[in-house]
């Protein structure tokens, strides 16, 4: 089984972050997030795997040659014009001509890829998409589900079924959805997926553990303080898997008289005498000034970041 990993967007919410660092490469947990979706996929054995760019796409290629590219087989599918998920994957449709996994780059999830695929095989479905339950599903986008089946995605195809799930950005896909996706900009939602209901059955595998994302300031420092709930977990699993040393304050890092309180501080961050960091993420090379109070927000060199 291969895999394929969605890298190629803009971040435009996560600005001015991402005017100089890929949204893939942004660190949650001082790990660059395109890490997590790597690291389950090499967790589950899969060593062949497809990554769109086009974004700052010498950034992600350079950090894949810097780490020997994990001992992996990447593929790169450069997009002259952004494709989005539906025109991104129909460009790799001569690479995946088995089932295979997607996953998305700004998504933290702690999903056994494993579990997917033994669910899949046994529902004998063309795709099986990956749901998480939360009462935010209504403003995020409800999908909703029929005797375990994916029946539609906010009520796009009018089906009027309420839903307490979303879709995670991860699923497992055989080439059969390749007919209903386009080659120009699309969505795969609202072609691959709802062609498939359409035609077929759509899988629905619901995820028990946690799902993250990061688009946005304010989600990334959300998706960054949940997770140093994980930190041991997730610190092990980077290590054994990918070769990869993370901690909550990177290494490096003068802290001397400061308080750091739940916050994660980023590589080569300056952080004054006396500063109280609390509740907050300090991205690589942010600047606290001596005796300030840094509560509750993202900074980003000298400045807050906010959604």
């Amino acid at each position: 089984m291969k895999g394929f990993i969605f890298a190629a967007g803009f971040g435009e919410r996560l600005r001015p972050i991402t005017e100089s660092i890929p949204k893939s490469l942004v660190p949650v947990l001082n790990m660059p997030a395109i890490c997590y979706p790597l690291m389950k996929m090499k967790q589950a054995g899969i060593q062949d795997i497809v990554i769109n760019l086009h974004y700052l796409p010498d950034n992600i290629i350079q950090f894949f040659e810097i780490h020997d590219f994990f001992g992996l087989n990447i593929t790169f599918s450069y997009e002259q014009e952004i494709l989005g998920t539906g025109g991104g994957l129909k460009k790799c449709e001569q690479y995946l001509n088995d089932d295979f996994i997607i996953m998305n780059s700004d998504v933290i999830v702690d999903i056994d890829l494993n579990a997917l695929i033994t669910h899949h095989r046994n529902a004998e479905v063309p795709a099986t998409i990956v749901l998480y339950e939360t009462e935010k599903a209504a403003a995020i986008g409800p999908v909703a589900v029929r005797g375990g089946n994916v029946v539609d995605f906010k009520n796009f195809l009018g089906t009027g079924v309420p839903s307490d799930y979303i879709y995670t950005g991860t699923a497992l896909c055989s080439p059969l959805i390749f007919p209903f996706l386009r080659e120009e900009f699309s969505s795969i939602v609202y072609t691959g997926y709802t062609g498939i209901i359409g035609e077929s059955r759509l899988g629905g595998y619901v995820h028990p553990g946690y799902w993250h994302d990061i688009g946005t300031a304010e989600s990334y420092r959300t998706a960054s303080l949940a997770l140093l709930d994980e930190l041991d977990i997730i610190a092990r699993e980077a290590r054994t898997i990918l070769g990869l040393e993370i901690k909550a304050v990177a290494p490096g890092v003068d802290t001397g008289t400061a308080v750091i309180e739940h916050s994660v501080i980023g590589e080569g961050s300056l952080i004054g005498a006396g500063a109280v960091i609390r509740n907050s993420v300090l991205l690589p090379g942010a600047v606290a000034a001596p005796d300030t109070v840094v509560e509750n927000t993202v900074i980003f060199r000298d400045k807050e970041v906010v959604s």
